[in-house]
């Protein structure tokens, strides 16, 4: 298992991906936390949408750890992250649209549908969405 930056050996597109996904996954996670003014609102909103916790903190973190440790493992691995993470937090952001909570942090069992509106549904759940769709299509994507 070679660990030195994935570009420098050839990784090809499932590792350079997985490995990009752990560092932006791994910059989500730290929002909450980095002292740069206007990423948190008075109110505690990430951007003035997200109300992340430390759980989705949690969620955010093993997330961006297992983007990690697949593109230092192999293709394969790499494939399946960006497949069943892609998967998830698709599916996550378009229940997040239609309901407005996701399931992946328990909200739809939580809190249940909330009457949220449509475009504050479409900014809070387009990263799940695009992050989800991107990781799925390079995952189900054959390697070169």
């Amino acid at each position: 298992m070679s660990t030195t930056f994935p570009a420098r050996q050839g990784w090809g597109l499932h590792r350079v991906t997985a490995f990009v996904y752990f560092v932006v996954i791994g910059l989500v996670a730290s929002l909450n936390y980095l002292p740069i003014p206007g990423i948190i609102d008075e109110n505690g909103l990430c951007f003035g949408i997200f109300a992340l916790d430390p759980f989705d903190d949690l969620l955010h973190v093993g997330s961006a750890l297992w983007a990690l440790v697949a593109a230092l493992t192999s293709v394969r691995a790499s494939r399946i992250f960006l497949t069943v993470f892609g998967a998830l937090y698709l599916a996550d952001g378009l229940l997040g649209l239609w309901t407005g909570v996701g399931f992946l942090d328990l909200g739809i069992w939580r809190w249940g549908v909330q009457d949220y509106d449509l475009m504050f549904k479409i900014y809070a759940n387009t990263p799940h969405i695009l992050l989800g769709l991107v990781a799925l299509l390079i995952g189900l994507a054959r390697p070169r």
